[in-house]
């Protein structure tokens, strides 16, 4: 209620701020300059600020969530809660949305892992663009195929910490080693921040509840 008000008081005031300037015969690429630095720090705090830094996972949940006519944002709620009467209506919309090759991939690869769709992922790990998510993916399928020494070394190429810690973590999982798990599920959560750590923290409350008891 109280982030609501503050809102209602900062468009308020640009509004009043705007008027002021127009009645003034202030010049209109000043006014136009307000409009758009407001319209900035508006998009700044609703959009990117939880897509890449919020650390508050009810923050995130409640921005996620009200995303359904943004596909490709939409998709990540989807996926973490597996919400299965959802997904294929929503990856459907993404595929009509964005064309592009790599764009694509990149989903692809992610409902294909949510399915455990090896195959899947297999066809669209070469056209994913971003390095880490492919080489991600890569060390997804070394693991898939029982070469785990391979995956190990695979994944150090990773950039991303909580990305690595996550590999880790899940190979750690698989080999039953669960206390070492935990240790580096712990690493990835911490490292993480917005959407990334929202999808960790869901996954983690289904397979590694004792990672998230205390957040």
């Amino acid at each position: 209620m109280r982030n609501s008000w503050a809102e209602f008081v900062f468009y308020l005031a640009v509004f009043v701020f705007v008027l002021f300037m127009t009645w003034n015969d202030y010049s209109l690429f000043l006014t136009i300059g307000v409009v758009l630095i407001a319209t900035l720090i508006a998009f700044i705090k609703h959009v990117f600020y939880p897509l890449v830094f919020d650390k508050r996972i009810d923050r995130l949940e409640s921005f996620l969530s009200k995303q359904q006519n943004t596909p490709g944002t939409y998709i990540i709620y989807v996926l973490a809660n597996r919400l299965d009467d959802e997904v294929e209506l929503v990856m459907e919309q993404i595929m009509q949305k964005y064309k592009r090759k790599s764009t694509q991939a990149s989903f692809k690869a992610a409902y294909g892992l949510y399915r455990k769709d090896m195959f899947a992922i297999r066809q669209a790990v070469p056209h994913i663009g971003l390095s880490d998510y492919r080489t991600y993916y890569e060390t997804i399928l070394l693991l898939e195929d029982g070469r785990s020494d391979e995956a190990r070394e695979r994944l150090q190429s990773i950039k991303k910490k909580w990305m690595r810690s996550t590999l880790l973590a899940y190979i750690e999982l698989k080999a039953e080693n669960r206390n070492t798990a935990i240790q580096h599920a712990h690493e990835a959560l911490n490292s993480s921040r917005g959407v990334d750590r929202y999808v960790l923290y869901k996954e983690y409350e289904r397979v590694l509840p004792e990672v998230v008891e205390h957040i």
